[in-house]
């Protein structure tokens, strides 16, 4: 005999009907196949064309995606044309060589994260084969020098100048960028410039000669740190991306450890030039030329970043201090603008969470 159909066993039925669909909608929305993923996070990176074969790895291996980050990258010929993207705002993240110097020369803040390269390991002086040139000591005998203005070349000109005790004011110099070097020497414009790599590794190939390299006439090793960093507003907006970037970072140089050929390929594709130039650059800005990201938290190095008076500091206020001297910025950096611009605590996180 079949039980009686109440209305308190109905009301029953209903109730466990829908507690059941409460809690598969409750499973539903907890589950991660429905769950909506996170957007990349978008802004804008500034940087110019240079030796910057980490960073181009980084981009070609799609790691800043695998971090949740969507950077938007402006290129440019020199570091200088950024600093109105910086200063107004518009560019957030930067890689760049001593443009960063004058952008704290125009109070413009910056964060320093870390180093991209030491581009002063490729850096130098390129001669013609007719230039009466032989090294940095004849720079007043050239008929013209190029000199990038604002770059890690006016700071390598100052440099070599003040060692050879030759006053720059007495020197015919061309405020010419690097890639736009081949043409000048091509026509006879310039006999000599000061360029970093690629470009006098590919001037070499065109007959055209390094007569010296920075270490020659610049203090520890050569003064030209090309950093990565951001707009400290921005930084505070996203703390996440600062760690991040080191992040990217690391796995980019953990590549290329593995397969060297990714970093030739990157910076052959990027700055258009044969491999056989690009191995030139690496061989002079790579593997003992590159600091790990150890060695710019450990004191006493030439890359430190937590020294208040050597390391990157010491190369920064060098800068200054030239920078200042052919008048490309109003006064030398002081100490205290320098330290309050470097911050190593997102790589020291990093490497405290045992993370190589």
């Amino acid at each position: 005999m079949k039980p009686a159909i109440t209305k308190t066993s109905i009301t029953r039925k209903l109730l466990a009907t829908a507690a059941c669909a409460v809690t598969l909608l409750g499973a539903s929305a907890a589950s991660p196949a429905f769950a909506q993923p996170a957007q990349p996070l978008k802004f804008k990176w500034g940087a110019p064309t240079a030796d910057y074969f980490v960073l181009y790895v980084a981009i070609d291996q799609g790691l800043f995606k695998k971090a949740g980050l969507d950077p938007q990258f402006y290129w440019f010929p020199t570091g200088a044309p950024l600093l109105a993207g910086l200063k107004s705002g518009d560019i957030d993240v930067f890689t760049t060589g001593l443009a960063t110097v004058f952008a704290l020369g125009q109070k413009i803040p910056l964060t320093f994260i870390g180093w991209e390269v030491d581009t002063s390991a490729g850096e130098g002086l390129v001669v013609s084969t007719n230039s009466p040139v032989k090294s940095y000591r004849d720079l007043a005998k050239a008929k013209s020098v190029a000199v990038a203005s604002g770059t890690c070349a006016q700071v390598a000109f100052g440099l070599a100048a003040r060692k050879a005790g030759v006053s720059p004011k007495n020197v015919n110099v061309v405020n010419l960028a690097p890639p736009l070097q081949a043409n000048a020497f091509r026509s006879g414009a310039i006999d000599a410039g000061f360029g970093w790599a690629p470009y006098p590794q590919l001037l070499e190939t065109q007959g055209h000669k390094t007569v010296n390299y920075d270490d020659e006439y610049g203090p520890n090793g050569g003064v030209c740190p090309s950093l990565y960093g951001a707009r400290p507003q921005f930084l505070k907006e996203h703390p996440e991306v600062g760690h991040k970037l080191v992040q990217v970072r690391a796995e980019a140089l953990a590549l290329i450890e593995k397969n060297p050929e990714l970093a030739v390929d990157a910076l052959a594709k990027r700055l258009s030039i044969s491999k056989e130039v690009a191995r030139a650059a690496l061989n002079r800005v790579g593997g003992a030329n590159l600091p790990t990201l150890k060695q710019e938290i450990t004191p006493g190095t030439r890359w430190s970043l937590v020294d208040q008076k050597a390391g990157l500091a010491a190369k920064l206020h060098v800068a200054g201090e030239i920078l200042h001297e052919t008048g490309t910025i109003p006064a030398p950096l002081t100490w205290e603008q320098i330290n309050a611009s470097i911050d190593s605590s997102y790589i020291e996180k990093f490497l405290k969470q045992g993370r190589q």
